[in-house]
């Protein structure tokens, strides 16, 4: 009979290929975004060595090892690695709400001059004469790729300096 705080032999084998996972996420990044999340030393060796092996049943059997340094982890510990890796991908709950209010304020900029205003008195160490300048470009654009382009140049410009 199983204690009510145990989880199941099911719940456990879910968990596991859940972190297993998220181990294959870690081997995919850049050794700067990996530097970023902080990761304990064992577990950033064992992801450099996953880089380094040849064979599939090498790599696979490294991930599992991966997967278990995963599980040694803490479940608070787990959730926010999780958590940052999702910020990473731009995937968290945080990472779309930013993505939305640049947008909100890429297209208020390149409409009226007023938002212009209020984005220069909420963002005061911005460049100045850039952001004019590339409102200015969106805004003069002949084409519609020439002002999807310009459009994307600001966003990005948003994006940098804010």
């Amino acid at each position: 009979m199983m204690s009510e705080e145990e989880p199941s032999k099911s719940a456990r084998k879910r968990e596991a290929e859940r972190l297993k996972q998220v181990g294959r996420a870690l081997t995919e990044r850049s050794p700067a975004a990996l530097a970023e999340l902080g990761l304990s030393e064992e577990l950033a060796e064992a992801i450099a060595e996953y880089r380094h092996l040849p064979s599939h049943g090498a790599r696979r059997r490294q991930l599992q090892r991966i997967g278990k340094h995963l599980r040694d982890l803490d479940a608070d510990a787990a959730l926010a690695l999780q958590e940052a890796i999702d910020t990473q991908d731009g995937v968290s709950a945080q990472a779309v709400y930013e993505h939305a209010q640049l947008e909100r304020w890429r297209d208020a900029l390149i409409e009226s001059d007023e938002a212009l205003t209020e984005y220069l008195s909420t963002h005061p160490d911005v460049d100045r004469q850039k952001l004019r300048q590339l409102i200015k470009r969106t805004r003069s654009s002949k084409t519609e790729q020439q002002r999807a382009t310009a459009a994307r140049t600001l966003f990005r410009f948003l994006r940098d300096g804010a």
